[in-house]
């Protein structure tokens, strides 16, 4: 095209976009039209939420703080010697023989294999258990009982932070994946501040009863508690609520530790839910052409 002077007069080309063709002749590099905004989406993301159903999935999280509140309560009934080594044994094969009867019955297929293999795992683990126990008597006779106590109480918070609420802490029969590495640290601090507190009862047969007690509990519980929720999900809740009422009439007699459970409590089911619903109001999520694509297929497969 040519103007009235003469001169030549050059068309601009059409700006186009181009994820990897480099810069475009006569735009900079950063340009872009009127249309780029017209494939913005905003909150295409977001969940809503409703509140009973985070309130919910909030009950594993107090299932588990009850279950370790248990496991504390015992621990000081019995540095107190208000429970000896009798009671203790007869709990931990009362809470044997309902674990393993829980897992059984929440198992499919049953088969004796599993069965023989659980058996023999548990004999190795308690004789084990039973050799070690003199070392562990004796293993903080050095420490003061204030760093013990301390230090025991810093493992549990570790092992209350990490663990992992949604699985087990071993892996369930039939699962492919293994316990995360999170799940494998929490794990390790609950074992050792069961050997810092085990180790200063007056007893070798206290050590190995509270030990046993202690790793019944830590190991086998969120087994069992995962078993049963894939089984069934009301008696997960129904169970779940049992389990706080007898945690809070057995702490009742702690009296700080009763008012710290249901506070906690009230905390992780009541209060934060309510928090996560209100704050869902100001979540603003932006999706458009500038994010990066993602595969609509597996990449391994």
């Amino acid at each position: 095209m040519k103007s009235s002077d003469g001169n030549r007069i050059r068309l601009q080309p059409m700006w186009r976009k181009v994820a990897y063709g480099g810069r475009q002749p006569g735009y900079d590099d950063n340009y872009t039209d009127e249309s780029f905004l017209e494939e913005m989406v905003m909150n295409a993301n977001v969940v809503k939420r409703d509140l009973l159903k985070v309130m919910i999935d909030s009950v594993s999280i107090s299932q588990y703080l009850c279950i370790v509140a248990l496991v504390v309560s015992t621990w000081t009934l019995t540095l107190n010697l208000d429970i000896d080594e009798a009671t203790l044994l007869k709990l931990d094969v009362g809470l044997l023989l309902v674990g393993f009867s829980v897992l059984l019955l929440t198992t499919c297929p049953f088969s004796l294999k599993l069965l023989t293999k659980y058996v023999l795992n548990i004999s190795f683990f308690i004789s084990g258990l039973y050799v070690l126990a003199p070392i562990y008597h004796t293993l903080t006779r050095s420490i003061s009982s204030d760093s013990i106590w301390a230090l025991a109480v810093s493992l549990l918070l570790v092992h209350l932070f990490l663990h992992d609420y949604s699985g087990s802490t071993i892996r369930p029969p039939g699962a492919l994946n293994n316990p995360k590495l999170t799940s494998n640290i929490s794990l390790n601090a609950s074992i050792v501040a069961s050997v810092l507190v085990a180790s200063r009862l007056p007893s070798r047969l206290h050590v190995f009863a509270i030990m046993l007690f202690s790793l019944q509990v830590f190991l086998f519980a969120p087994l069992i508690t995962f078993c049963v929720k894939k089984y069934h999900f009301r008696l997960h809740l129904l169970f779940s609520f049992a389990l706080m009422v007898v945690t809070l009439s057995v702490t009742y007699q702690l009296h700080r530790m009763f008012f710290i459970l249901l506070l906690s409590l009230v905390f992780i089911s009541v209060v934060c839910p309510y928090w996560l619903i209100r704050i869902q109001e100001y979540k603003f999520e932006i999706n458009g052409p500038w994010d990066e694509a993602k595969l609509c297929f597996d990449i391994t497969e």
